[in-house]
């Protein structure tokens, strides 16, 4: 166990940062997934520029690597396109 104020402080903050982003990763990952199974195009369309905007604040904040922040926006892109 940690000694120091500022290491227990360290563990308390690490652990509010590590349960916000996997809230935020699992949002982003049910929305990704929302988006594949929706058959409308109108509606794909409306979801896929607030996906697209969940996806660059992952990759922003380094929850995800930017490659695969761009690889998703692609491969989803050219879901919607080919409803």
């Amino acid at each position: 166990m940690a000694n120091h104020k500022s290491a227990l402080k360290r563990i308390r903050s690490n652990e509010k940062k590590r349960v916000l982003n996997r809230y935020q990763h699992k949002t982003t990952r049910n929305a990704i997934k929302a988006l594949r199974l929706a058959t409308d195009k109108t509606e794909a369309a409306a979801k896929l520029s607030s996906v697209i905007s969940m996806i660059d604040k992952l990759a922003k904040k380094n929850i995800i690597h930017d490659n695969k922040a761009s690889n998703l926006k692609s491969k989803l892109t050219k879901h919607v396109a080919k409803l």
